[in-house]
This record gives structure tokens, C-alpha cells and sequence, in this order.
């Protein structure tokens, strides 16, 4: 029995959306955090393109209105 495998690329996620929206809404970094009730970590976190945690996605979806896609994308990692 022969297993084959397949070379998966690397993703990685940016937040250049969330970025850019808060842009657009005239809003600051520290107005997010204030708004969606998230720590100063997650928004430094968020600000290095780093994972965070689901929860936080979804405070952030709700306080702003939006859908995950409109603040989030999967890129091929570099």
C-alpha cells in the first residue's frame, strides 16, 4: 500500500483588513480594544499578524459590525 503525500503550502493570516476598516470607521487601536472589551496584548498581537484566539475575532466582528472576512485574510506564508 503506497501512502502519497501532498506538499501543503504554509498560511499565515494578516490583519490588514481590520486595519484598514478601522481607518475607514476614523477609529484608533485603542478605540477597538475599548469597544470589544479585548486586552492591549490582543490588539499587539493582532498588530504582529500573530493567532489569536476565536473569541477574540468574534468580540471584534460583533463590536464593529462586520464579518471575519472583513477584517482577516489567509495568505501563502513567505
Amino acid at each position: 500500500m503506497t501512502i502519497l503525500f501532498r506538499e501543503v503550502d504554509k498560511m499565515a493570516v494578516t490583519y490588514k483588513k481590520l486595519w484598514k476598516f478601522l481607518i475607514d470607521k476614523d477609529m484608533k487601536k485603542k478605540d477597538l480594544q475599548s469597544l470589544a472589551g479585548i486586552s492591549a496584548a490582543s490588539i499587539t498581537k493582532l498588530g504582529k499578524n500573530e493567532n489569536v484566539n476565536m473569541d477574540i475575532i468574534e468580540k471584534i466582528c460583533i463590536a464593529l459590525k462586520c464579518d471575519v472576512s472583513d477584517i482577516l485574510e489567509i495568505t501563502e506564508d513567505e
